[in-house]
């Protein structure tokens, strides 16, 4: 299944304008980073690595909504970092949904429950939580105990407060077909989040662990497995068809990191969130300035075992738009799963 139904037509709505004004190269989504700061010490993410006086500082509202209006991106990723650790991400988060920006709410939900008076329901945003696995996992993921139940507390409080709630899984080379089918087929069926979002772990340079990252073949052996028997159809996974076809291995694509740009306290940082070769201030230089075409697979070895939803995702949702068959693909999945 693909996103909901409005916001698959605005989304739609905003790829024909920017093919009307010829535009080649726009976000999609703007990945926002307010903060650096953290809760948790994660072995497979570095944001906590940078010296402590860039941890401790906060980028003010008025900087990170203007970064997202200046990119003109219909959708914002909120990440870090530990955003409920920001002081005013209510805040960041009010004036992004009152310009009807579609916000997701990164989070390892540690903050959830204590912080979640802060925000209001509504359909252009959704909290969006980090679950590496069931609980045994998970727990080791995040290098803490208790996190995963703390977790599944604060999913359940925010579905009945009327929250939108979707959840991020990252994949390694220690899983295996079985526990990414356990821990969706939880999360699908028993905490009935309302999207669930997949990807393999891509070696990020700074993350302390470089050990469990998984390969090309890899990635594509444990998702046919995983999506076997129907699996892929039942799950409410907020991905086009045609990325999960390329996660299968079914299909290939280049990357396309300029259409999820990355915006943190250092500016906008090139090419993409998952690698740091420097920052530009303004979104219009990471656009014009930066060689996109060094960038990708079989072109930078950094990118040999690449498969990350921010580099070619994008790339399946500009497919689908420019293929009739596969936009009435995907109507169909969006259709089918009768959500508004």
């Amino acid at each position: 299944m693909a996103m909901p139904l409005r916001q698959s037509v605005k989304v739609a709505a905003y790829l024909a304008e920017q093919k009307l004004r010829r535009r080649d190269k726009f976000p999609l989504i703007v990945e926002l980073e307010p903060l650096f700061a953290c809760n948790l010490k994660c072995e497979g993410c570095g944001k906590i690595q940078h010296p402590a006086g860039v941890l401790k500082q906060r980028m003010p509202v008025a900087q990170a909504v203007g970064a997202v209006l200046e990119s003109g991106a219909p959708m914002v990723s909120i990440a870090g970092g530990e955003p409920l650790m920001h002081p005013q991400i209510d805040e960041i988060v009010r004036q992004l949904v009152a310009r009807r920006k579609y916000v997701f709410l990164c989070t390892n939900a540690m903050l959830l429950r204590k912080k979640m008076d802060q925000f209001t329901p509504s359909r252009y945003f959704a909290f969006a939580v980090h679950i590496d696995g069931l609980r045994e996992r998970h727990d080791e993921s995040v290098a803490k105990e208790g996190v995963f139940d703390e977790a599944v507390e604060a999913i359940k409080e925010a579905k009945r407060r009327g929250f939108r709630v979707t959840t991020n899984s990252t994949f390694f080379n220690t899983d295996t077909p079985q526990t990414v089918v356990e821990v969706l087929n939880f999360l699908n069926d028993d905490l009935e989040v309302d999207e669930m979002m997949i990807s393999p772990a891509y070696a990020y340079e700074k993350a302390p662990d470089q050990e469990h990252f998984l390969g090309v073949e890899q990635t594509r052996e444990l998702f046919r497995k995983a999506f076997a028997g129907g699996n892929r159809r039942r799950w409410r996974l907020n991905h086009s068809p045609l990325f999960l076809d390329f996660l299968e291995g079914k299909v290939d694509f280049p990357c396309t990191a300029w259409a999820i740009p990355n915006y943190s306290l250092f500016g906008w940082q090139r090419p993409c969130y998952l690698m740091s070769d420097g920052y530009v201030p303004t979104y219009r230089e990471l656009i014009e300035e930066t060689d996109w075409d060094r960038y990708g697979r079989g072109k930078d070895p950094r990118c040999a075992n690449c498969m990350a939803h921010c580099g070619y995702e994008p790339t399946a949702v500009l497919a689908t738009m420019g293929s009739l068959k596969e936009s009435l693909r995907a109507m169909r999945e969006t259709v089918s799963g009768n959500r508004e």
